[in-house]
């Protein structure tokens, strides 16, 4: 279940989102499963439905869902592939910042900046 910090810095969609990604991400949310409609998500956390629903659409847009209308919003199977998409390129990173001469620590510095932006 999904608990939201209504005190907390981070917006409640961003919460929602990220929990859902999470769960996917560690496949605690096999591909196929079903998530809450945003409507009862949004009564049960006592959320605006428009909340639920941009987190919902952001996972959309990440590929990690996927909405078939009335039979409601799934874990997609792209997810598996985004992943070894990003798993690819971070070997492919990896391989440039050696070749590079950059130290382990350092390579990791650009990646802490980059996904801070």
């Amino acid at each position: 279940m999904v608990k939201i910090d209504h005190q907390g810095e981070t917006p409640p969609y961003e919460q929602v989102r990220v929990h859902y990604a999470h769960a996917i991400s560690n496949r605690e949310l096999p591909v196929g499963a079903k998530l809450p409609t945003v409507r009862a998500l949004a009564k049960d956390l006592g959320l605006a439905v428009n909340t639920v629903a941009r987190a919902y659409r952001e996972l959309e847009e990440a590929g990690l869902v996927e909405t078939r209308g009335r039979a409601g919003t799934v874990v997609s199977a792209n997810g598996d592939s985004n992943r070894e998409r990003v798993r690819a390129a971070a070997a492919q990173y990896a391989s440039m910042s050696a070749e590079l001469g950059l130290s382990s620590q350092e390579a990791m510095e650009i990646v802490r900046a980059a996904l801070r932006s």
